[in-house]
This record gives structure tokens, C-alpha cells and sequence, in this order.
């Protein structure tokens, strides 16, 4: 059982040693280790997830635990997304690679997707990695498509979805 739930402090170690694995297999071969993997990367990354599990735009995707109210054994997925200059943005969405294929993914997706249209969240945007075509694949899928105000922001596609009623 998939169980969607916001983040909270005691997740921070999970959450970034998911992402930390979830980087490792799109950027490795592409980007120098100290870019995604170096002490000071993890320390940064360890930073920004804290500030967001506080702000409260992390959602954790668990396996196990099927009663209500009940902490699942193991944080399989994460979400994370903000407002960035006026704009809401999926800023990481990441599982880990042993539960790839499942439906976490789609799972998060659709819990992202359920909190902007309760937020009157008309269109969203997010950068993906342009090596990672598992990643553009999935996006794809779930009705993301270019910019076309801006395209490209480095070695990231940036991608919009526009969320109707029957948007996923």
C-alpha cells in the first residue's frame, strides 16, 4: 500500500538519503561527484530539505503501515514544491530506484497535483535534468510539456503543466 503524507522533521534523514540515491543515478557519468555526492552538496541538500519539510512542501510516499494514522516502515518517494517568482514550481520529485515503476511516482504526482488545485493552482513548472529521459518520460506521461516561455534554464529542460479538473 502507497500512503501519501506531508513530511515532518523525523523524516529529514530519510528524505535526504533518498534524494542523495534518487541524484546519484540520473547525474552520475554526466557531472562531477562533488556536484550531486561532495560533503558540501550533502550539507547544502540537508539544509534546503529541512527549510521545506518546516514550510511544510514535502510530501513522503510510504510503504506499509495500511491502518489509518499508522507510520508506514519505509519512505519509498518524496515531493517537494514552492513558489518561485509568482509561480508554482515541483522542485524535486524522486524514488528511490529499487521501488522505480510501482506507482509511488504517479502517486506523489497526483498528491502534488490535489494540493495546487486546492490552492487554486492553475499551472506549474518544473526543471528536469536534460540526460534524465526516464525522468522526461514520466513527465510526459503525466501531461508536462515545454515552456514555451522559457525552455531551457542550464543543462535543465523546464517543463508546464496546466491543471484543469481532469489534469493528473
Amino acid at each position: 500500500m502507497i500512503r501519501i503524507r506531508y513530511a515532518t522533521a523525523d523524516d529529514l534523514d530519510a528524505v535526504t538519503a533518498l534524494h542523495a540515491e534518487a541524484r546519484a543515478t540520473y547525474y552520475r557519468g554526466h557531472l562531477p561527484e562533488s556536484d550531486y555526492a561532495g560533503p558540501e552538496e550533502m550539507a547544502r541538500s540537508r539544509t534546503g530539505w529541512a527549510g521545506a519539510i518546516d514550510r511544510g512542501a514535502v510530501l513522503c510516499a510510504e510503504l506499509g503501515g495500511e491502518a489509518e494514522g499508522e507510520r508506514g516502515r519505509e519512505v519509498a518517494g518524496i515531493a517537494a514544491y514552492g513558489e518561485r517568482d509568482g509561480l508554482v514550481y515541483l522542485s524535486q520529485l524522486h524514488v528511490t530506484p529499487a521501488h522505480w515503476r510501482r506507482g509511488i511516482g504517479g502517486a506523489l504526482h497526483a498528491a502534488c497535483a490535489e494540493a495546487w488545485r486546492a490552492a487554486g493552482v492553475t499551472a506549474a513548472r518544473l526543471e528536469v535534468f536534460e540526460k534524465n529521459e526516464r525522468a522526461q518520460a514520466f513527465y510526459a506521461a503525466h501531461g508536462w510539456t515545454p515552456d514555451p516561455e522559457s525552455p531551457r534554464s542550464g543543462n535543465h529542460l523546464v517543463l508546464r503543466l496546466t491543471l484543469g479538473p481532469e489534469t493528473e
